[in-house]
């Protein structure tokens, strides 16, 4: 059966031009960054203090424990040496052909840009990009890791925050209707690489009204049942072979 459906989907993408995918932190996995939620994700590890990750990752907490909140940030969000996994080249030569329209991603990492993709729909920020809390000054990753504290700003001395949305703060909500658009007018829908267990961007699936929802994930979700086509695997395997 699974392979009846992984021959069906091949052939949906390849006779498709209006293609929208929406992803998760297992579009990254391959590329050494971890997730969250699975058991060996970022969630499920033992903190090295005495907050965990959803505390540590909070507005609050960015407000009231900055050397905290950085120290962590360090060692547990940044991968600046990260590369590009097959999934994400596969979906950028997707792109290319014409037949991809936008990439929805809840990751921050910044590696679909990477890969070459252009239209990237970003629900979370993009950990390459910080700004000022005072005057808004923009800075980029490499200037913050000069910094062994708390980084400031060189022109107001104000702290740099992440261009993220942190635990407690609303997305973006031009980056919110971008998703809901490209959404509601895929014909193919295709979501890879998350447990769909984070909202508002889980909800985002309500949007879509067609008839070709593909799934690809590792473990199950709450929305296999609704989707149309539904693939358990590792992504970067699975995507590649199926635009090949």
């Amino acid at each position: 059966m699974e392979t009846d459906t992984f021959s069906m989907v091949r052939k949906i993408i390849a006779d498709s031009d209006h293609i929208v995918f929406f992803g998760g932190a297992g579009v990254s996995t391959a590329s050494a960054i971890p997730d969250f939620r699975s058991p060996d994700g970022l969630y499920n590890q033992t903190p090295a203090g005495k907050y965990s990750q959803e505390t540590m990752l909070s507005h609050h907490f960015f407000i009231q424990h900055p050397q905290e909140f950085y120290e962590n940030l360090r060692r547990n969000m940044l991968f600046p040496d990260a590369q590009p996994n097959a999934a994400h080249i596969a979906l950028a030569k997707l792109e290319k052909q014409g037949k991809l329209r936008a990439i929805i991603t809840q990751n921050i990492d910044g590696l679909h840009q990477k890969a070459g993709s252009e239209n990237v729909i970003e629900l979370h920020g993009n950990i390459y990009r910080f700004y000022c809390t005072g005057c808004q000054k923009a800075f980029h990753l490499h200037d913050i890791l000069q910094f062994d504290s708390v980084p400031r700003c060189d022109s107001c001395g104000a702290i740099i925050r992440p261009d993220v949305v942190l635990y407690e703060e609303t997305l973006d909500q031009e980056e919110l209707m971008k998703a809901v658009d490209s959404i509601s007018h895929a014909e193919v829908l295709i979501v890879g690489g998350t447990s769909l267990v984070v909202y508002p961007a889980a909800g985002l699936l309500q949007y879509y009204s067609g008839e070709k929802l593909i799934l690809v994930n590792r473990s199950a979700t709450p929305y296999d049942h609704r989707a149309n086509y539904v693939l358990h695997g590792d992504i970067s395997k699975i995507l590649p072979e199926l635009i090949r």
